[in-house]
């Protein structure tokens, strides 16, 4: 078990200019050219197709973020960080009650909700959501566009019929 002052500390930057790249893990590194415009389809049309929400965020379980399409001027790399936190808490309490792996979790407060699915065991999916949002939206559309996300990490091609 690690200990909070083990982590790495992380600088905000200061500049427009784009974060440097990072080394995805070993799963998602076997695909050199990640589809990156169709996981942005994925997230944007779960934006659209839930009113209420300000985007998503798709990051690792390491707390590093992958990509997203955030409209609401939140930091996605924070917001990466806490999904992975949210996975950690709930990875936990699935361990210690005998109920399995880590599938959801949602932090409802006053101005809004944060709600975090597993997408693949390196990688999670965390909507954001206005104070409005009807919160069972989310949990009936969301775990459908993190599979698809997953399968989409994976190199699987979705196949239309």
């Amino acid at each position: 078990m690690s200990r909070v002052d083990d982590l790495p500390r992380r600088t905000p930057a200061r500049s427009g200019a784009l974060p440097p790249a990072r080394t995805l893990p070993h799963s998602l590194a076997g695909n050199p050219a990640l589809p990156y415009p169709a996981i942005g389809q994925e997230l944007s049309a779960l934006r659209l197709q839930i009113p209420g929400v300000h985007g998503c965020v798709l990051g690792g379980v390491d707390g590093l973020l992958i990509t997203h399409n955030l409209q609401n001027g939140a930091d996605p790399d924070d917001l990466a960080a806490l999904s992975a936190t949210m996975f950690g808490l709930g990875r936990q309490v699935g361990s210690r009650l005998g109920q399995g792996d880590f599938q959801q979790a949602t932090v409802r407060n006053e101005g809004g909700c944060l709600s975090v699915y597993a997408v693949s065991p390196q990688a999670l999916l965390a909507v954001v959501g206005s104070d409005s949002i009807n919160v069972a939206r989310p949990h009936l559309h969301a775990p459908t566009t993190a599979a698809h996300v997953g399968d989409l990490l994976d190199g699987v091609v979705p196949t239309t019929s």
